[in-house]
């Protein structure tokens, strides 16, 4: 093969994780080991001077943390030297023995050798990062083609699009941050403004969840923990705890022995929300805005100004990050190409057009539509039970899975009916319906019952959902064949009435019926509630008086229709007499809340409440 046919690799790297990619078969792909394709950009020198690089390297720094190295990329550019045992290193050495091992990674799969590469950096790197980058791939054997900075390769994984397009790269990685404006038209792509802070990553979130566990471990036992294995265990754990909570509401941090003091092993067990973590992190997330804000100023642009917003970086998988940027610019945004790959996969459509390849973009997959469950949350001042809150969201590359946490509607309830749409609406009646199915036998408790709902969707199209009881593990799960393929009216009408059909035989009759599909909530639907989750209050319904009473207005309607909701459970139970009373009540809470007639409101509610007193006390 000529010498224009040489294989050319794009390398991300980083600072934390590190990546190889270049053209295969029919696309641009991510080289290595299956399951293994991210590098750790971690080395260390094993007490019989073995050098580790990667996962050994991290797994050594558990006992030798003095013996191994890792964020390397931070100190590239300056005078500073790694001492390894009785070994020193420059930063361009340490990069040098990750870039080497990328490149045996991407010679075992692709069968060849491998001698030219793209290697990225970022967009605010100096002129000496970028020269100590160059000779780090120099000292690894490589002919480097090109310095690419890392928006540059996030644009060209997503591809320019039709037409000029002003896009925000936003970049929070393991060690490093940035925030570019990058002009994309055509096979053209141009930078025209970046900020960043190469202190600000992943790993300050680590240290910050880190700090606070220690903390409150001192606290506990009254030892302290000092630097060393502990440390690093710690650190570890917290790690481990930050990525499972870009996923989950919850997460479990459990270190046995991870001091022993006179004699007794000490343990750390711990669980972290993902409230708790983003309420830490969030003075470092509000941080990186200075830095949006001066490149929109540098470009001379403002954020209504921009396209699109695309994530790159592991970190932003935190879901703070996304809000928050949607808040600030207004564009939701996009992180369809995996974060971590992203940088890799768009040098690699660069490498491969350097040797004479016809790449435009990285194609992924991704789902679709989005999906989710509905829940009991507030629209227009009122509780209403078919909120829709959406737990894997389209765009969302594939294989994915999500938990979100949800609570029971009422004390003592036992069993919840789940019902999983397809769809975009806050409302789940405007959505699609495409499974349903019910928990029972949930511990019933005075206050709300916990329950997580976990998604699973694959690239084939299968769909797990399962509901689990957080206090005993109790779960039950569906799977739901075809989720992404499009559905016909027909289809839907058929899905609609198996979830009536489900659930009409637990639903006491002689109640209030669900809002028709395509109108606002009803009032009464309220009693068909099966869970609640937090959900954004709208404001007082247009009926609602205005101004001084909107909000004592709200707060009676929301009582009256939780009475409504609890006389909806007792129905079927009562007394003839009672169930003649109830309903009538139920009527008069309707038409009040209809004229709406505030004094009559309370004088229903008063008697439901009244009522359900003595029914409830038999």
């Amino acid at each position: 093969m000529s010498e224009a046919n040489d294989p050319v690799v794009g390398i991300d790297l980083g600072t934390t994780n590190s990546e190889v990619a270049a053209y295969v078969g029919d696309r641009v792909r991510v080289l290595g080991p299956a399951g293994a394709a991210i590098l750790p950009s971690c080395v260390g020198l094993s007490p019989e001077g073995e050098l580790l690089v990667g996962r050994p390297a991290r797994h050594q720094e558990l006992l030798y943390p003095e013996r191994t190295v890792r964020s390397i990329k931070r100190k590239m550019g300056s005078d500073a030297v790694v001492t390894l045992g009785e070994r020193s290193f420059t930063p361009p050495e340490i990069s040098a023995v990750i870039l080497r091992t990328l490149v045996a990674m991407a010679e075992e799969q692709l069968g060849r050798a491998v001698r030219k590469a793209v290697i990225t950096v970022p967009a605010y790197f100096s002129d000496a990062q970028r020269q100590a980058t160059r000779e780090a791939g120099v000292l690894a054997g490589l002919e480097v083609l090109r310095i690419l900075n890392e928006p540059t390769a996030a644009s060209l994984a997503y591809g320019g699009g039709a037409g000029a397009r002003t896009v925000l790269v936003y970049d929070l990685g393991g060690g490093t941050f940035d925030v570019s404006i990058v002009r994309n038209e055509g096979d053209v792509t141009e930078v025209l403004a970046s900020h960043g802070n190469n202190e600000l990553g992943g790993d300050d979130f680590d240290r910050l969840l880190a700090e606070r566990l220690a903390q409150e471990f001192e606290r506990e036992h009254g030892v302290p923990l000092g630097p060393g294995a502990a440390r690093a265990r710690l650190t570890w754990a917290a790690e481990e705890a930050k990525k499972r909570l870009s996923f989950e509401p919850y997460a479990r941090v459990r270190e046995e022995a991870l001091v022993v003091s006179g004699g007794r092993s000490l343990h750390l067990d711990r669980e972290v929300t993902r409230e708790e973590y983003e309420e830490l992190i969030h003075p470092l997330v509000e941080s990186t805005f200075a830095s949006v804000t001066k490149a929109l100023e540098g470009a001379g642009l403002r954020a209504s100004d921009l396209d699109e917003v695309l994530l790159v970086g592991g970190s932003t998988r935190t879901p703070l990050v996304a809000r928050s940027l949607l808040e600030r610019t207004g564009r939701p945004p996009r992180g369809e190409v995996h974060p971590d790959l992203c940088v890799a996969l768009g040098a690699g459509v660069l490498a491969s057009r350097l040797a004479g390849l016809a790449v435009e973009r990285v194609l992924v997959e991704v789902s679709p539509f989005s999906f989710g469950p509905s829940h009991l949350g507030m629209r227009g001042g009122v509780p209403y039970p078919h909120c829709y809150r959406r737990v894997i969201e389209r765009n969302t590359p594939l294989p994915v899975t999500r938990v979100e946490s949800y609570a029971t509607a009422r004390p003592y309830q036992s069993e919840v009916e789940i019902e999983i749409y397809q769809g975009e609406d806050e409302d789940a009646l405007r959505n699609i319906p495409v499974g349903a199915f019910r928990v029972v036998g949930l511990e019933p408790k005075e206050e709300a019952n916990e329950i997580l709902c976990r998604m699973s969707l694959d690239v084939e199209g299968l769909l797990r959902v399962a509901a689990i009881e957080k206090a005993t593990g109790k779960s039950k799960e569906i799977v739901i064949q075809h989720a992404l393929e499009p559905r016909t009216e027909e289809e839907i009408a058929a899905a609609r009435e198996r979830m009536r059909r489900l659930f009409e035989g637990h639903r006491p009759e002689g109640a209030f019926d669900l809002a028709p599909e395509g109108e606002g909530p009803s009032e009464a639907g309220i009693a068909d509630a099966a869970w609640a989750a937090p959900a954004p209050a709208e404001g007082p319904s247009e009926r609602a008086p205005a101004a001084d009473s909107a909000a004592a207005w709200a707060r009676a309607r929301g009582e009256a229709l939780l009475l409504v909701a609890r006389c909806r459970e007792r129905l079927a139970s009562m007394h003839e007499d009672d169930r003649e009373e109830a309903v009538d009540l139920n009527e008069r809470i309707e038409e009040a809340l209809a004229a709406p007639d505030a004094a009559g409101l309370e004088a229903a509610a008063a008697e439901l409440r009244e009522l359900l007193f003595f029914v409830e006390g038999r």
